[in-house]
């Protein structure tokens, strides 16, 4: 009796955190060729969308893409992605990285007074010097598009105190360690900043890695980061790209400031995203995902979260197994073998009662995970996907990320001397 009224209640709450937000915006299908022309020709298909044409209508001012063509051709393209990901995900490390210091700002995605009352509290301290300046590692992505703004890497910078790293009496021979952090979908910008502070108590520096599209890198015209996940396929695929990229970059320029063990923690949509950077860089030996799922476009489909996103694809005529495979490339399903190659820890973390991240596909990870005998650990929230956020559940989702991290590099520092 008392699991039924506790499931219900849990469902209730986690329908109304996910319906609170009433900026969400029903987009229309876009296929989006044109976020993927240089792509599909690294990957040897020439989907150009003169080639979808309608013959019928080629020859009209008002001429489209065949929808059944275009789907075709987008399914191919996946296939065909996923085939030859090492080149897909591949990139040319940055020139510029520097470290540039600023105020913290909230950047929210959502317009609730408190909220609201949050983000002018924050810019009233900045403008009285009532806040400290931080430090954001900046730099330009490998992987660019139409936005500017969205093409200047940020990630909040957490160095581990000097006397907690190597080259202390206390941690002789011990490696310089450090785990980038990836939030959720519509993260703001403090959102896990205090996982790095935990991290940094352990010797662990850390890099809060703002995904595309999201806080100081989303364009000015939206109120959330759409582009990241929408109706547009091919942007949500090149935003996925990106984010690969930007993370092997971080990698990249924490080795040049000494760093020799790596970890990566992602949450939800930065689940995804950390996951498929771990199949593709075999330096992250730490991996902890926070919510994960096996298929994108399941998650697109069936998750509470993203129902306006669904509604686009849906009144577009796809169906559910439609959506899975033309986000095939981006799910991290199509990349578990290439994952269990590398030897590395990894956590997987699922709620019980998640309407965003239904359970039965982050099941479908521990049992993928189990069969290729990865070596991992599972942990499970009595909670839903929105409801990890608040009291109590934050707390034990901290715990279980924080002694993960601390367990994991302390063995990996272990066996490197």
């Amino acid at each position: 009796m008392f699991s039924g009224w506790y499931a219900k209640w849990m469902t209730d709450w986690e329908t109304e955190l996910t319906t609170r937000d009433t900026n969400r915006i029903v987009r229309p299908l876009e296929w989006g060729f044109d976020w993927l022309g240089e792509l599909s020709e690294r990957c040897g298909a020439h989907f150009t969308c003169e080639a979808l044409l309608d013959p019928e209508t080629a020859d009209g001012a008002g001429c489209q893409c065949n929808p059944q063509r275009a789907l075709k051709r987008m399914v191919a393209l996946n296939q065909e992605i996923a085939r030859r990901s090492d080149e897909f995900y591949s990139y040319t490390t940055p020139t510029d990285f520097r470290l540039e210091l600023r105020y913290p700002e909230l950047f929210q995605t959502n317009v609730r007074p408190e909220t609201l009352a949050q983000d002018a509290e924050m810019r009233r301290k900045a403008a009285a010097g009532e806040i400290q300046m931080a430090e954001f590692l900046r730099f330009t992505s490998p992987v660019r598009t139409i936005y500017p703004e969205n093409d200047q890497v940020n990630a909040r910078w957490y160095p581990a105190a000097a006397e907690k790293q190597a080259g202390k009496p206390k941690q002789a021979g011990k490696p310089k360690q450090a785990i980038i952090v990836m939030p959720q979908w519509n993260a703001d910008a403090l959102s896990h900043n205090a996982l790095c502070q935990i991290f940094n108590k352990f010797g662990v520096s850390g890099l809060r890695l703002s995904k595309p599209y999201h806080d100081i890198r989303r364009p000015p015209e939206l109120e959330r980061s759409d582009y990241a996940m929408s109706a547009n396929v091919g942007r949500t695929i090149g935003a996925c790209r990106q984010a690969v990229a930007d993370i092997r970059s971080c990698i990249d320029w924490l080795e040049t400031q000494g760093y020799t063990q790596f970890g990566v923690l992602g949450t939800s949509l930065g689940s995804c995203y950390a996951f498929i950077a771990a199949a593709h860089d075999p330096r992250l030996k730490i991996c902890a995902f926070n919510h994960a799922s096996t298929w994108f476009g399941d998650v697109v489909w069936e998750g509470q979260s993203t129902r306006h996103v669904r509604a686009g694809l849906e009144q577009a005529g796809l169906t559910q197994d439609q959506v899975r495979d033309v986000f095939l490339s981006i799910s991290p399903m199509a990349y578990m073998d290439k994952y269990a190659v590398a030897a590395r820890r990894s956590l997987v973390v699922h709620a019980t009662y998640d309407l965003t991240f239904p359970l039965h596909l982050s099941l479908d990870v521990l049992k993928n995970f189990q069969e290729r005998g990865i070596d991992y650990v599972s942990k499970v929230l009595p909670c839903g996907h929105y409801t990890t956020g608040e009291w109590p559940y934050k707390y034990i989702d901290g715990w279980y990320l924080g002694s993960f991290v601390y367990d994991a590099f302390k063995r990996l520092a272990e066996q490197s001397r």
